[in-house]
């Protein structure tokens, strides 16, 4: 499977945060499908074909899930939760990428199975290379578990 066939799942409330993240990834080619939810409930409904989203493929998975802690309805650390309580999602790939500084949101994060723990850099440049290194190791370099 080529790189332009796997798709990201962006997990992001702030409008700013995602129009960056999808821009730091166009600048750096990675040109993969980015399906945005806006919050902890839009991203579980998308993941297991529920709500808005029903109906679709859920054997259709994101090669990657870029999850921002702080978000409405439901936040971060319970999506992670949901996901790594599920049978179909427990081994996707989860990126936390926040501005969140607390140490109890790293513990909880890496305690319920994040994959990556990664602080927003503030500045364009240092988190458009964030993303760069993020697309390359997750969408052409990691080797997924079968699912």
């Amino acid at each position: 499977m080529s790189a332009n066939n796997k798709t990201i799942l962006l997990v992001e409330d702030n409008p700013d945060d995602e129009a960056l993240a999808i821009r730091a990834l166009k600048r750096n080619h990675i040109s993969n499908e980015i399906v945005v939810a806006h919050d902890g409930v839009e991203a579980l409904d998308y993941l297991f074909g529920t709500g808005v989203y029903a109906g679709r493929n859920i054997n259709l998975k994101p090669t990657v899930i870029l999850l921002d802690l702080k978000l409405p309805r439901i936040d971060g650390i319970e999506v992670l939760r949901r996901l790594r309580e599920d049978e179909r999602t427990k081994l996707l790939p989860v990126v936390i990428l926040t501005t969140s500084n607390e140490e109890q949101d790293m513990l909880n994060s890496y305690s319920l199975g994040c994959n990556s723990y990664i602080r927003k850099p503030v500045n364009f440049i240092e988190f458009t290379e964030a993303v760069r290194q993020l697309g390359m190791y997750w969408l052409l370099m990691n080797e997924p578990p079968p699912l």
